[in-house]
């Protein structure tokens, strides 16, 4: 993993020998001696690998100079009266997050891409998408959609005036043409890996790339319920899993990744998982207590996550009794099959 070490402001990297020489070293071999150790700063730098802020993005934001960050990638509160949140009407709730948008554009880098993933504003029983009420407010400050991505889950709230909701969006949107996109290390194993060209010049040969196929735009991750190996206090806590694969193909290693609604500091863990920098904000004492408890134990290699790329639990393949419904047992239950009348029938 890549690390470094701050003391006092000033970065310590074995780049010299004892006398003062400076050493060659490949670039993996810097990143990593910078990534030795991790403090974690309350204030930004450029000199920084961690930043966690208490307190109003917008103040973070004004420390940070134009073009700074890669990746912008944040769950804004949904405005639907979490115990974080106070419920705005959707006008000035709008012009709250349109702010802190216009923020971060400027400090994004002209490679950068910002990802807002959000879910609905429920007002008297009815929805509103909030990606489809932001999308002008992205689209007027010159930003480019790139993708809308739906992250399906099975499990969540049970509704029972409308279909329950399972599924959230994630709007990406890049400052310019020239954007960064790593497509190969969020690859998905191929359907059928060995499928061949049957016409043509390719004919015989095989016609799926070896390292597995683009992961499309509906991604199917758990999300964080009370069963779920990351769950903390945080009632609105995205999965690390969801944040990896925006991490590593719309950044590179050592870039800066920004979350300015840092929650349980999601954003940040993936973030040193995958030796980039992270930043974020966080207004609320205990979430703040909880992202740093989170990110020292990344750091520390401890922390337990569900691994990028595992497969969802499929209750019947694990043979999970649950399954069963009480009622189809009990019917089909041997002791009461032995009172029940068989009956023979002919076809004529």
């Amino acid at each position: 993993m890549a690390r470094y070490s701050i003391y006092d402001g000033f970065v310590r990297s074995p780049l010299y020998n004892d006398n003062r020489v400076l050493i060659a070293m490949s670039f993996s071999d810097r990143l990593a001696s910078m990534f030795q150790k991790i403090s974690i700063s309350k204030n930004f730098t450029p000199a920084d690998s961690v930043v966690v802020f208490q307190g109003n993005c917008l103040d973070l934001l004004k420390t940070i100079p134009d073009g700074a960050l890669q990746l912008i990638v944040t769950s804004p509160p949904y405005n639907i009266g979490k115990e974080y949140e106070k419920k705005l009407n959707l006008k000035k709730y709008l012009e709250q997050q349109a702010e802190v948008i216009a923020a971060c554009v400027r400090a994004l880098s002209n490679q950068g891409s910002i990802c807002w993933q959000v879910g609905n504003y429920v007002d008297d029983g009815a929805i509103v998408p909030i990606d489809t009420v932001l999308y002008p407010v992205f689209h007027d400050l010159g930003l480019k959609m790139r993708n809308r991505i739906i992250w399906h889950f099975e499990h969540g709230l049970h509704c029972s005036r409308r279909l329950s909701g399972r599924y959230e969006t994630i709007i990406w949107f890049t400052k310019t043409k020239d954007y960064i996109f790593n497509l190969d290390p969020i690859r998905v194993p191929q359907k059928y890996p060995g499928k061949k060209y049957f016409k043509g010049p390719k004919a015989g040969q095989y016609s799926c790339n070896p390292l597995g196929k683009n992961p499309g735009d509906l991604w199917i991750i758990p999300n964080v319920k009370s069963n779920h190996i990351e769950k903390t206090e945080h009632p609105c806590q995205f999965p690390v899993e969801l944040i990896e694969r925006l991490v590593l193909s719309l950044s590179n290693e050592d870039d800066w990744v920004f979350d300015p609604f840092l929650g349980a500091g999601t954003s940040i863990v993936a973030a040193i998982r995958h030796n980039r920098r992270g930043a974020g904000a966080e207004t609320v004492p205990k979430y703040v207590d909880i992202a740093m408890n989170r990110i020292q134990q990344e750091i520390a290699g401890v922390l337990k996550t569900r691994p990028m790329g595992r497969p969802v639990y499929d209750p019947e393949a694990a043979g999970n009794n649950l399954r069963i419904a009480p009622w189809v047992k009990q019917k089909n239950d041997a002791q009461l099959q032995l009172l029940e009348k068989h009956t023979e029938y002919a076809i004529k």
